[in-house]
């Protein structure tokens, strides 16, 4: 008898070496191919007529083959096929389609999926370029032609070339939903499925993979049907059901409880070099009021550049001093740690307090015995705040008092898990803070930092001063030069940024190329694989002005090379300065004081800048190559200027070929400046996943919901997770409460990867 958790080796059809293949795609059992969704559905009960077709569709059609041809030209060679229904025809082209020369003869039916264009050959009216194309089985295959035909079709992404393709899934599906055994078993009370109209499992998936015939095509495509609701919903519950369960875990735990009286008060009034904003005013609330409880703070504070969160954060650390205990602050590069260090040092140890607060470094390359002294007084509870990188969290740190913990940048560190090393065994967890500049869209901040209570600073201080963006292309490089130089003989500093170091872009760690180009057709098919659309792209218009657009060189330049080239011509006489990952530790921190104390005019570097670093004076941002960039990055790096009361400027020159997606990206960054804005774009056109690269933040892997489309269905899953933790539907049997709490247990790990469940 076949059930879920057969392993699909044993499925008919499969086999232990299909079994290999299907494990490196994750699948080992019969409910991971169930859950292997299509991606799209063809309406082959009522395919489109070839005499029905407009140009710019993107339609479906059954034809039957007339033809084929091979055509070699100094180029390419272009597979060209001729597909006909009675005397109509449509040509279809394949770019480098050699591979396809002997997949079909004539009259074979086809199902193709593409988009329509005029055609001004004579073998029709209309072409079809690179069209997804299935063979659809003959009269002797009178099983497999129910499936194929006749019917809404799902359409799946290949699991591993022509022999895993879709016509090959779909034997396979119905094969498991067909065969006699356990039914599939149910992973939602009923209560809950009859009050949100819910399916039932097994029906739901039998609904996604072979359609009724009444089903809407609409619904299908964008994944709304009762069916995909109800697995999508499925997924998203088990998961917020989990973090609900962490975040009341972490609130039995013991903490510290910290006391804000008028010592308290009069200590933050101290510190404040400026009036704070209303939105500080708010988070800063926040977070005393989490440290004034018995359990440990986890909250994150999002805040996009130049909102003021450090000072913030320097706040919660003075109600953490004042109560008597530690204070920690880690950053995620030395560079930004020792700012933070100096910043910290500048705000808290001239305050009129006696005993005055005392702040320590610790950085990885600090010499060993300033490092053992620095352990030393952290251990003797002679430092208030300690401010350092992931060397805080080694094993040989102690602190005496420890109780809070600032995470700055957090996703750069990994899970939270790491800080246990920070507390003693036995003792009251220290509350934590989590910082990022990297504007999260709340979707996304549900899921990734689900287990965390979440503030958000979204207005700026006074001062701040809009950044004017423009872009323009490398032939005008000559006139920006001249317009920075202009800039610095006004008094003002530059930075200029390259995606690479030197020489050719591999092993370049520093730039997160985004991955724009469509990877070429898998020559062991001719069913190519679909990849889901980027969001529609925006329509905005960049002022005409001195940087216009026009043809571009193809090759990446390096900042090694452009710092030499620069300092030897359009930048000669001016004092140039080069940061880059590769430097050494004291290296960048020369360079960077240099640039800071303004010895240097303009500072040539990567993307090692991207976070943290502050220099009032810098007034001009120039990133070359922006269509390499992805739209996180670039808003980072243009934070980088606008930090004083100069006019500043941010200057996006590209310089190769921009695919659609970079255009996209660069309109947005002309457009706006609002951070949150530009990360719901980067959600939309990165997808969740390589948002923050999956593995590395903690997302899970979702098998069925899609965070961008499926908000709505997030927030209901949060709401239910809350309400069945607290017991709050008293119509719903014991044994259905039991069921779900199990079904938790069993699959969390699995289905949710590096999340873990309290």
């Amino acid at each position: 008898m076949l059930a879920l958790d057969t392993k699909v080796q044993f499925i008919k059809g499969i086999g232990p070496q299909i079994a290999e293949k299907l494990a490196e795609k994750r699948i080992f059992l019969a409910e991971d191919l169930l859950y292997h969704l299509p991606f799209r559905y063809e309406d082959r009960e009522h395919p489109r007529s070839l005499n029905e077709l407009q140009p710019g569709e993107v339609a479906s059609v059954i034809g039957e083959v007339r033809g084929t041809a091979l055509l070699r030209t100094r180029k390419m060679p272009i597979f060209e096929m001729t597909v006909g229904q009675g005397p109509v025809s449509l040509k279809c082209m394949w770019f480098h389609g050699a591979y396809l020369k002997d997949k079909f003869k004539p009259g074979q039916m086809l199902a193709l999926y593409g988009k329509v264009e005029p055609s001004r050959s004579r073998g029709g009216s209309f072409k079809m370029i690179q069209p997804q194309i299935e063979i659809l089985p003959g009269p002797d295959e009178p099983e497999t032609a129910l499936l194929e035909s006749g019917r809404i079709v799902p359409v799946y992404e290949s699991l591993g070339g022509a022999r895993l393709s879709s016509r090959w899934l779909r034997r396979v599906l119905h094969t498991i939903l067909e065969s006699p055994g356990p039914r599939v078993e149910e992973t939602l009370p009923a209560v809950l499925c009859e009050r949100l109209q819910l399916p039932d499992r097994a029906a739901a998936l039998r609904a996604v993979h072979f359609p009724p015939q009444e089903t809407s095509l609409a619904q299908l495509q964008n994944a709304s049907t009762p069916a995909h609701r109800r697995l999508i919903f499925e997924e998203l519950f088990y998961l917020e059901l989990g973090l609900e369960l962490k975040r009341r875990k972490m609130r039995e735990r013991p903490g510290f409880a910290m006391q804000t009286g008028e010592r308290v008060r009069t200590a933050l009034k101290r510190v404040l070099p400026f009036h704070p904003t209303a939105a500080q005013k708010r988070v800063l609330g926040e977070i005393v009021s989490d440290m004034r409880q018995p359990t440990p703070m986890r909250r994150l504070l999002q805040g996009d550049v130049g909102s003021g969160k450090t000072i913030v954060a320097l706040q919660a650390a003075l109600v953490a001093i004042e109560n008597g205990h530690q204070a920690a602050l880690m950053a995620p590069t030395e560079i930004l740690a020792t700012q933070h260090f100096l910043a910290a040092r500048k705000l808290l140890e001239h305050t009129a307090r006696k005993p005055p607060y005392r702040v320590v470094l610790l950085t990885g390359s600090l010499d060993e015995e300033r490092k053992r002294a620095n352990r030393g007084k952290i251990f003797r509870g002679e430092a208030d705040l300690v401010i350092g990188t992931h060397a805080l969290i080694e094993e040989k740190v102690e602190f005496a008092n420890l109780g809070l913990v600032i995470v700055d940048e957090q996703h750069r560190f990994g899970v939270l898990q790491r800080f246990k090393l920070m507390k003693k065994p036995n003792a009251a967890e220290p509350h934590v803070l989590v910082m990022t500049a990297t504007p999260i869209p709340r979707t996304l901040a549900l899921t990734l930092y689900g287990d965390l209570e979440v503030s958000v600073l979204d207005e700026l201080p006074p001062g701040r001063t809009p950044i004017v963006t423009r872009r323009t292309e490398d032939e005008r490089a000559s006139e920006v030069w001249a317009f920075l130089r202009k800039q610095v003989q006004l008094g003002r500093q530059a930075y200029s940024v390259y995606p690479v170091i030197e020489g050719p872009s591999d092993d370049q760690p520093e730039l997160d190329f985004p991955h724009d180009e469509a990877a070429a057709p898998d020559a062991s098919t001719a069913e190519a694989v679909a990849k889901p659309k980027s969001a529609a792209r925006l329509k905005a218009k960049v002022p005409a002005s001195l940087f216009e657009e026009k043809n571009s060189k193809p090759n990446l330049k390096s900042a090694v090379a452009m710092f030499d080239e620069l300092r030897a011509t359009h930048l000669s006489g001016l004092r140039l300065g080069l940061l880059h990952g590769r430097m050494n530790a004291e290296e960048k921190e020369i360079s960077m004081r240099r640039f800071q104390r303004g010895e240097l005019d303009v500072m040539v570097a990567t993307t090692v800048i991207e976070v943290g670093v502050d220099v009032p004076n810098a007034s001009v941002m120039v990133i070359e190559h922006a269509e390499r960039f992805g739209l996180a990055q670039m808003h980072q790096l243009r934070g980088r200027v606008g930090r004083g009361a100069a006019k500043s400027y941010c200057i996006l020159m590209t310089g190769g070929k921009v695919s659609p997606q970079a255009e996209e990206r660069l309109d947005a960054m002309v457009r706006t400046q609002d951070g949150f804005e530009l990360a719901e774009l980067d959600l939309a056109l990165r997808g969740p996943g390589e948002f923050f690269g999956t593995r590395q933040a903690g997302l899970p892997d979702f098998r069925v919901a899609n965070l961008l489309r499926d908000r709505k269905l997030l927030e209901m899953a949060r709401r239910e997770a809350q309400q069945f933790v607290e017991g709050a539907d008293k119509q719903m049997p014991r044994e259905a409460v039991a069921a779900v709490w199990a079904h938790l247990r069993a699959h969390w790990q699995r289905h949710y990867g590096l999340v873990e469940a309290g």
